[in-house]
């Protein structure tokens, strides 16, 4: 992968080019008079922040088509370079996704910082001073380059299920464990973010090689740092029970940028890195 994007809103209409982008900024514009100022994620939950960041149906629905997007330009840079086609063809297809992802976040950038989300106003945590622990350190050996963020656990809340805990659908995989259970890394990558006090309560955010980010929620402990690297199988933090939930467990997401709006289904992105997740672990 490139170097990684880095949004900044005074640049978002310039990078927005074409009718998707007119499109998506135009909604980011509504979305931004819509949330009042200063609002963090628990005051926006009555009007659809429940741990999904959206401010109207308007504004998730785009967001949902750009996330879809950027998956079947993702799907034909695979098959291109699948089918050994010329490096100018898997080139221009690797740009075309590029410039989606960066117009989805810019958009999720600039409504996270004006709701309040922690992963872009306190990406380091410090400032809400979030339960840290001592840092962890790499396995000592790593059988494989990738592997699930938990063990002993049983499938719960699936990704898009329904419920009275979310707004609308469900952003991730919720991995059913005891508090104090180890959260790992399910791959090698570098800590965007170890924040806290929202409806995620502790949560860490790894950017990995392949341009996705994974995120752990609900910890009651964080073992990494921002800006830390780590590998497969690295402890992270331990499960718990903290922001939005009734138990303990680990909610467990893929995006295609650090903010909430850009979850991709996380179950077939893990089984195309050859882990296979099922009801009952039988890992190690």
């Amino acid at each position: 992968m490139g170097r990684e994007h880095h949004a900044r809103l005074p640049r978002t209409r310039a990078r927005f080019r074409g009718a998707t982008g007119t499109a998506l900024f135009a909604l980011l514009l509504l979305a931004l008079a819509a949330v009042p100022a200063g609002a963090g994620a628990d005051g926006l939950r009555g009007k659809g922040f429940r741990g999904d960041g959206f401010v109207s149906d308007g504004f998730r629905k785009e967001a949902a088509r750009a996330v879809r997007a950027h998956e079947r330009a993702r799907e034909r840079v695979d098959r291109l370079r699948d089918s050994d086609a010329s490096p100018t063809e898997v080139k221009d297809a690797e740009r075309r996704r590029k410039a989606v992802r960066a117009g989805l976040w810019d958009l999720l950038w600039a409504t996270g910082r004006h709701s309040g989300d922690p992963v872009a106003v306190d990406p380091s945590g410090q400032d809400s001073r979030c339960p840290f622990g001592d840092r962890s350190r790499p396995p000592e050996r790593r059988a494989q380059a990738w592997t699930a963020p938990t063990r002993r656990y049983w499938l719960s809340a699936g990704y898009a299920a329904k419920g009275s805990r979310w707004a609308h659908r469900h952003t991730g995989q919720d991995f059913a464990v005891d508090s104090g259970t180890p959260v790992y890394a399910v791959g090698s990558g570098t800590v965007r973010a170890t924040t806290c006090g929202d409806g995620f309560g502790n949560q860490v955010v790894i950017r990995h090689r392949d341009g996705y980010f994974t995120q752990y929620a609900h910890l009651s402990r964080i073992d990494v740092r921002k800006g830390g690297r780590v590998t497969a199988g690295q402890r992270i933090g331990l499960s718990g029970a903290t922001g939005n939930v009734t138990g303990p467990h680990l909610h467990f997401e893929v995006r295609i940028t650090p903010y909430v709006g850009s979850a991709v289904p996380p179950l077939p992105w893990l089984r195309r890195k050859d882990v296979q997740v099922t009801g009952a672990s039988t890992l190690p």
